[in-house]
């Protein structure tokens, strides 16, 4: 009864769900090689080692004739085991599973060893037989989405993203990759490094802007997938939009952004305010001092022809992430793409069973595009709420820990940085080194694949939505004090385990509260 038991789990367990193509309204027979699928499986029960050279191509499935699945899955099952492969062995196993009179018997196996001409080969022929299969994957998901497409019931939108999902799923599984002596790949790293060295600065990737992020980075290399997170209101499209500007208006870099969460006429404003220095109410009514008017004509044009290519498509999937990705690359030689942010991304058509499941499929994704493509993809993403609960000034630092929705999309990036604002938490002094922390922004990188983990400090100019390395020069009115406010100095403590933490803020007229720059302190962009 045991016996009985497990042969009927392991008939289940052979058991691969085929789609079987047939003749179409045309006669035209599916793609096959039935053959080659004669002679592959003839050469792996004759030739020792055989199936060590075919294992990455072929799978059960891959085959037409249902005997031939059979007979393959056999001979996969005692490669597995580290077993002799050869017609008696394969009998035995064949018998052992319950599918010997399945796959034709033993007659029928010793007319496959017949069959064989040469194996001189058999890595050719089996690539033909897993493009054939291939082949009629495609032909067998077309057929499903015509016949889906005659369904007036069936959202077309939904339909989009479960071709693009399938289209995808085949292309993955057909990709295979041979092994590699190591001399072209040495000569590849040796070209990478002597373009490196006529660099200025030693930077080897793409530049941010910031000299003391470059210095840890080397600049966003390819194809790392970096993810750049933060809490609301610390900035993260601010110091993305403020890198574009760096890469793509100051050094002519084509970069692509693609915006889930604001339009692109936004994303332009946000744009304006940092190349132009201008205030976020200042753009919105349009009304303006002579001397901003002057100043937005006389930078405005340092933006037209950069470039920057925008997308603000609502819910993007990352099958439609992809398919663009490819023709920007391919049409306009993208270097570098922003997402913002990750959490607003879908993987419609795909399964999954939680959002935490989703957000996985989509952080391994923008990995293997931005490996496909060869160039840094940088994605923004949220915090979760802990960094809130916990006090002082190191307790309200990101740690790892803290990524939102899924501990995949820390395993998938090659590097985490953190965007941190102590003066957002009324910190403003850092006890230890005694570092005034108004209007500064600290990057972490919490996670460096290929290079150390450390932590830099930018200027935050809030008002203009704008990162800049901390020593630049700010303007004379940020400077000094907003003309009519009485300085306040307010002494205090938050008691946590890493000790008393000072902070001292100007009152304003209006009682709001100003930081050490003149700028009130509010949400950021």
């Amino acid at each position: 009864m045991a016996e009985s038991s497990k042969n009927s789990n392991r008939k289940r367990a052979s058991q691969t769900t085929i789609i079987k193509v047939g003749a179409n309204e045309l006669g035209k027979l599916p793609p096959q090689a039935q053959e080659l699928e004669d002679s592959v499986l003839g050469a792996l029960m004759i030739e020792k080692d055989a199936y060590g050279t075919v294992a990455d191509l072929l799978r059960p499935e891959v085959f037409y004739k249902d005997q031939n699945r059979v007979v393959y899955e056999a001979i996969r099952e005692l490669a597995n085991k580290d077993l002799p492969i050869d017609a008696l062995s394969v009998g035995e196993k064949l018998k052992s599973m319950g599918t010997l009179e399945k796959a034709g018997g033993v007659i029928y196996l010793a007319e496959l060893t017949r069959r064989v001409a040469s194996t001189a080969h058999l890595r050719y022929h089996a690539q033909i037989i897993a493009q054939k299969a291939t082949a009629r994957d495609l032909i067998a998901m077309a057929a499903t989405i015509e016949e889906k497409g005659f369904d007036e019931t069936q959202d077309v939108e939904e339909l989009m993203q479960e071709a693009e999902a399938g289209i995808f799923e085949i292309s993955q599984r057909s990709q295979k990759r041979d092994v590699t002596q190591i001399d072209p790949v040495i000569e590849e790293a040796f070209a990478r490094m002597n373009k490196a060295a006529k660099n200025d600065g030693s930077i080897s990737g793409i530049a941010s802007g910031f000299h003391d992020l470059d210095k840890l980075t080397s600049g966003w290399q390819a194809p790392d997938l970096i993810i750049i997170a933060a809490r609301p209101a610390m900035g993260k499209t601010a110091f993305v939009l403020s890198m574009a500007k760096n890469m793509a208006i100051d050094h002519q870099i084509p970069v692509a952004i693609f915006s889930l969460e604001m339009s692109n006429v936004q994303l332009v404003n946000r744009l304006i305010m940092n190349v132009c220095e201008l205030e976020g109410d200042r753009i919105k009514t349009g009304k303006m001092t002579k001397s901003e008017n002057q100043r937005l004509n006389a930078k405005i044009n340092i933006m037209k022809g950069a470039p920057l290519y925008l997308d603000d498509t609502p819910s993007l999937s990352i099958f439609e992430l992809r398919s663009k990705a490819r023709k920007l690359v391919r049409e306009h030689g993208i270097k570098l793409i922003i997402i913002d942010y990750l959490q607003l991304m879908n993987a419609q058509g795909s399964g999954f069973g939680s959002r935490e499941q989703e957000v996985s499929i989509i952080s391994r994704n923008l990995k293997a595009l931005a490996k496909e493509l060869d160039i840094p993809i940088i994605a923004l993403s949220q915090l979760n709420r802990g960094v809130e609960a916990r006090q002082g000034v190191e307790g309200k630092t990101p740690q790892l820990a803290d990524l939102r929705e899924s501990g995949a999309i820390e395993q998938d990036a090659d590097l985490v940085c953190f965007i941190h604002r102590p003066e957002y938490y009324h910190l403003y002094t850092d006890d230890k080194t005694g570092k005034d922390l108004r209007g500064l922004a600290q990057i972490i990188i919490a996670k460096h694949r290929n290079g150390a983990t450390d932590s830099i400090w930018l200027r935050f100019r809030g008002k203009y939505a704008k990162f800049q390395n901390e020593d630049e020069a700010l303007d004379a009115d940020e400077m000094a004090p907003r003309g009519g406010e009485s300085t306040v100095s307010i002494q205090s403590s938050m008691n946590n385990s890493m000790g008393a933490v000072s902070f001292s803020q100007q009152m304003g007229p209006d009682g709001a509260s100003y930081n050490g720059l003149g700028e009130n302190i509010a949400p950021a962009f």
